[in-house]
């Protein structure tokens, strides 16, 4: 993951990106305004905590009524109850709305990265990816569940407070906010320090899970190279840099909620010293004076919240923008118009005068056209880089053509839905992926139309069932990560097994046997055999041993079809697939 966007500091605030998060909310605006009413109710319960205690001051315990205070108190009881209450129904509300909105926004991005087109994730590391699944949407969850409506609950606070006091009396409130310019200094620039801080706690975080990443990933080159000793000195640097952000942060937290206090307490000695003066005058009652300080205390409180829910709406409105653009990313279209329907593939292929760039400059193919019969086998050779692979991920579509068409059984397969067109062509890959779980879930990847039966019929056809029987639970043998568990024979096993049991009608093998010793490519070769009967197959392979008896083999070199002919024949026309075989047949004599 490219750690070099956490440096980034957007907007505290913008409307675009504000617009398209609050439609997140919009399905769920009942609960939205429920909670807001919640929060009113409540702030409205906090506000008349203090004119509860002024009237039992003034008009129950100045005037000795005894039955007046018991209900004052019966009444200050029911407040804070209702608080409680509030602030339970607020804090559920607010945090099951956001599990609600991070939970479909995730499935959005989630359901959206599956369909991007392969040419996306060449461009972009899946460190990056993760963490706009994970961290940035977390962010988000913050602000949509807290941010928003408790930022509008601070404002009412801090406006009803003010209006309440200044009804109660304007001069001691005017008084009260003297230290308000100083406390807004003190506000703004605590802001700007944090904001800093946080940048740089991020970008040090991301620095320490990078190196994390790539450290772990690749344990066996640092452990075969005696790598432990130095990469934990670069990892005690990180460690201790990172350190050192989060104490900055502390110490402007350390240094903030004093400031604050102070004035704060600043602002009640001032209170204490007019009002207290105008009720020795009489000039003031001492529960309004009670009153302004109980509602002092609560006024500066909103003030700290809103500084901490600045730095939490920037860090949302830069987590938005990473995943906006995210989900901006075009889509691989499944099909172009008109929509056409592959007939009962019989599995002729042809390519039509096809070029292909990765880049949009520099062609890997050129000018590409062949036909596969049905039930041909035909290889495809040629050196490193010549674009072998790129044909077939030109037939699955993982890349469209630059130019010309490829069609298949007469269907043009940009015209064919995606899940259709893949339905028929079943890979086999020189690096295999498995995935975590049962080894049955690895064969029949959880397709619910693949039976038992044809998984464990699929599995004995290449081999795999006598390794797999080994296993003290079978076909319910836990697989670790990338099967980690597992030699590569045995995932290459796998592969073919999982093939197999989708049955599709045409067959691609790229290098599938490059990754195996002899004794377990001979264990699969008649297996290869028996999968490629009655199906059109390509096979592309380095080792020109194994193609021998296929039906014809074609020559790339440089993107370009130089030679095509059966084995037999390009040996006699001594071209580049005679070089090719010398040099492979020289090396492997010595």
């Amino acid at each position: 993951m490219s750690y070099h966007e956490e440096e980034i500091l957007g907007k505290a605030f913008d409307m675009r990106l504000m617009k398209r998060l609050l439609a997140y909310l919009w399905p769920f605006k009942w609960i939205v305004l429920l909670s807001f009413v919640i929060l009113l109710i409540r702030t409205a319960a906090e506000l008349a905590e203090p004119i509860i205690i002024k009237i039992a001051i003034d008009k129950n315990i100045a005037h000795g009524d005894y039955h007046g205070l018991m209900i004052s108190s019966l009444v200050y009881v029911a407040v804070l109850v209702v608080q409680s209450v509030g602030f339970f129904g607020h804090f559920y509300l607010s945090s099951w709305l956001g599990q609600k909105i991070m939970y479909n926004i995730r499935m959005q991005v989630f359901s959206h990265v599956q369909n991007l087109p392969l040419s996306y994730f060449d461009k972009n590391p899946v460190g990056r990816l993760v963490t706009r699944v994970t961290n940035d949407i977390e962010t988000l969850n913050e602000m949509l569940s807290s941010g928003v409506v408790a930022i509008l609950g601070d404002i009412v606070v801090i406006v009803g407070i003010v209006i309440v006091m200044l009804k109660l009396n304007w001069q001691l409130a005017l008084i009260a906010f003297a230290v308000l310019p100083f406390m807004l200094l003190a506000t703004d620039l605590f802001r700007r320090k944090i904001r800093l801080a946080y940048r740089n706690v991020r970008l040090r975080l991301a620095r320490i899970n990078s190196f994390l990443q790539e450290n772990i990933s690749g344990m066996a080159t640092v452990q075969v190279f005696n790598r432990e000793d130095e990469n934990l000195k670069q990892f005690k640097e990180l460690n201790a840099s990172y350190r050192q952000a989060s104490l900055q942060t502390i110490r402007y937290y350390g240094l903030f909620f004093p400031v604050i206090s102070l004035l704060t307490s600043t602002s009640t000695s001032l209170i204490i010293w007019y009002g207290g003066g105008e009720v020795i005058r009489n000039a003031l009652s001492l529960g309004v004076l009670v009153a302004f300080m109980q509602y002092v205390r609560r006024f500066f409180r909103p003030l700290q919240d809103l500084a901490d829910k600045y730095n939490m709406m920037q860090a949302a409105m830069a987590s938005s923008e990473r995943v906006f653009k995210l989900l901006d990313e075009p889509e691989q279209q499944p099909f172009r118009q008109p929509r056409s329907s592959l007939p009962k593939t019989v599995g002729k292929i042809r390519f039509d005068d096809v070029s292909f760039t990765y880049n949009g400059t520099d062609y890997v193919l050129r000018n590409i056209s062949f036909t596969i019969q049905p039930g041909e086998k035909v290889a495809i050779v040629g050196a490193t880089g010549a674009g072998k692979t790129s044909i077939i991920s030109l037939i699955n579509r993982m890349y469209e053509p630059t130019d010309g068409r490829i069609l298949l059984d007469g269907v043009d397969i940009t015209h064919v839905d995606l899940p259709e067109l893949r339905s028929r062509i079943g890979i086999v890959l020189q690096d295999v992926f498995i995935f975590s779980g049962t080894v049955r879930d690895n064969i029949g990847l959880g397709n619910a139309g693949i039976s038992e039966e044809q998984i464990i019929r699929a599995a004995k056809r290449v081999n795999a069932h006598k390794f797999i029987s080994n296993f003290k639970d079978g076909y319910d043998h836990i697989l670790t990560e990338r099967g980690g568990n597992l030699s590569v024979g045995q995932k290459q096993l796998l592969s073919f097994a999982r093939v197999l049991a989708f049955d599709p009608e045409i067959l691609i093998l790229d290098e599938a046997t490059s990754s195996v010793d002899t004794e377990t490519e001979a264990l699969i070769g008649k297996a290869i055999h028996e999968l490629m009967q009655d199906r059109t197959s390509i096979i592309i392979a380095h080792r020109l041993s194994t193609i021998k008896n296929v039906d014809r083999i074609i020559v790339l070199h440089k993107g370009k079809i130089r030679e095509m002919g059966d084995h037999e024949e390009l040996l006699r026309q001594k071209g580049v697939y005679y070089r090719l075989y010398q040099l492979q047949f020289s090396g492997e004599a010595v």
